[in-house]
């Protein structure tokens, strides 16, 4: 029977430091990813096998979002800021969104009285008086 050897792994607990350094400036998972020159796959099992390395990322988000946000408050007077493109790239990375109240009280039931029929035949039915 033929042994087969897995590759060894090229994580090293060093590089949580580098994941917490990139994301401090505001970097992105992918970012990190390329940076580290590593695959998705690679980035997502080394998370899972890896508390360390899965807490420098959930450490390295929140760090990464703070950035953003920061560079949104201090730049509001800048009249070179492109707020649109940040406030987008807010939307779509850390799931932001505009403020939306739906308020359910109950079931409403609306009849709508038509001279169009709902269905062929129906102005043939008892009781269809189609007013």
């Amino acid at each position: 029977m033929e042994r087969v050897m897995a590759r060894p792994t090229k994580y090293k607990a060093s590089m949580c430091d580098i994941v917490i350094e990139l994301m401090r400036e505001g970097a992105s998972q992918d970012e990190v990813i390329g940076h580290l020159d590593i695959s998705r796959d690679t980035f997502y099992a080394w998370k899972k096998e890896n508390e360390e390395f899965s807490d420098s990322i959930k450490r390295g988000a929140r760090l990464s979002q703070t950035w953003w946000e920061r560079q949104g408050r201090v730049s509001l007077k800048d009249r070179e800021f492109n707020y649109t493109g940040w406030y987008m790239n807010m939307k779509n990375r850390f799931k932001w969104a505009d403020k939306q109240e739906v308020k359910n009280e109950g079931i409403t039931t609306v009849i709508v009285k038509s001279k169009i029929p709902h269905y062929p035949g129906e102005q043939d039915e008892p009781g269809y008086d189609g007013s």
